[in-house]
C-alpha cells in the first residue's frame, strides 16, 4: 500500500491533493494542528481498509472489495458517490463508530520519492490545515531532530504499510481460491414497485466458501483467513442500514425509473 512517487494530482491517493517530503531543513518550525476532519472526508463514501481493522470495523461499516484486477478492501460510509453518513453536523466523526486508519493517517503517508528506489520517506499533504507554522499545535521537530510526535506519526505510518502488505496478501489468497464474485444487494422498500439494487463491488462467494474441502479449507483456517472472511460477510447486513439512513436524510439512492426515494 506504499505510495509511489507522485506524477501529478491524478496519481495521488484518496484525500491527498499534494505530497511533500517532511524535512527539518524546510519544515523545522512546522506544527501538527488539530483540525476539522469534515473539510477532508466530507463526501468520501468508501475508504481503503486493512485486514487488521476488519474485526473492529465490521461493527460500524459494510466491508466490501473493489472491482478490477487488484481488489482492495473498502469500508462503505455511504452507498452513493459524495455521501458520507458518518459525519455529524459539527464535522466530527459519528460517536462510537470506528475511524478507519486511512483517515487517521492523513495528512501523512510513506511514499517512494524515486520510482527506482524501495526506500520510503515520510511525506505530508501541504494543502491540509493540519500541518502549518505558528504558535499553535505540537512541534514536528526539536533542535533539528524529529519530535516525539513525528516519531509516533512515522511509527503509525509504518504499521499502516505493513498492514497494507498483509491485506494485499490476504486478497490475493481470495483471488487464487476464486472466492471473490461480483456483489449485489437487493433492498425492497415498502411501497416501491421494484427493489433497489446495489452493485459495483466484490464480495466473498459464501456458497463456494461452504463447499471448500480438504487442504483448501485447512489453509483458510491455518493462515487466519476464515475469521476475516466472516467479518466481511457479517458486515454486509449493514448495507441495508446505510440505505435506510440515506433515505431518512433525503440522499437517495435513485429508484428504478429515475425517481429519488423519499
Amino acid at each position: 500500500m506504499a505510495t509511489a512517487a507522485p506524477q501529478g494530482v491524478s496519481s495521488l491517493p484518496l484525500l491527498y491533493k499534494d505530497l511533500q517530503p517532511l524535512s527539518s531543513n524546510v519544515h523545522g518550525d512546522y506544527r501538527l494542528v488539530q483540525g476539522n476532519a469534515a473539510s477532508v472526508i466530507q463526501g468520501v463514501h468508501a475508504v481503503p481498509l486493512t485486514i487488521d481493522e476488519f474485526i473492529m470495523a465490521q461493527r460500524s461499516f459494510p466491508i466490501v472489495f473493489s472491482t478490477g484486477a487488484n481488489p482492495v478492501p473498502l469500508a462503505l460510509l455511504g452507498l452513493n458517490e459524495g455521501v458520507n453518513l458518518f459525519l455529524e453536523e459539527d464535522g466530527s466523526f459519528r460517536p462510537h463508530a470506528y475511524i478507519p486508519a486511512y483517515f487517521r493517517r492523513y495528512p501523512f503517508l510513506l511514499a517512494r520519492l524515486r520510482p527506482d528506489s524501495e526506500d520510503l520517506s515520510l511525506c505530508f499533504d501541504p494543502s491540509s490545515d493540519f500541518v502549518k507554522t505558528g504558535e499553535e499545535g505540537e512541534a514536528l521537530f526539536a533542535e533539528g531532530q524529529p519530535s516525539t510526535v513525528t516519531k509516533s506519526i512515522l511509527e503509525f505510518c509504518e504499521q499502516f504499510e505493513h498492514a497494507g502488505a498483509r491485506s494485499a496478501a490476504f486478497v490475493q489468497e481470495l483471488v487464487k481460491a476464486e472466492l471473490l464474485m461480483d456483489g449485489e444487494v437487493s433492498i425492497q422498500m415498502e411501497g416501491a414497485s421494484q427493489p433497489f439494487i446495489y452493485r459495483g463491488f466484490q464480495m466473498v462467494n459464501e456458497e463456494k466458501l461452504k463447499d471448500m474441502r480438504g487442504d483448501a479449507a485447512r489453509k483458510l483456517m491455518q493462515n487466519g483467513i476464515l475469521p476475516l472472511v466472516y467479518a466481511h460477510l457479517f458486515s454486509l447486513s449493514l448495507i441495508r442500514d446505510l440505505f435506510t439512513q440515506q433515505i431518512a436524510r433525503g440522499l437517495g439512492p435513485v429508484a428504478p425509473g429515475g425517481q429519488e426515494a423519499s
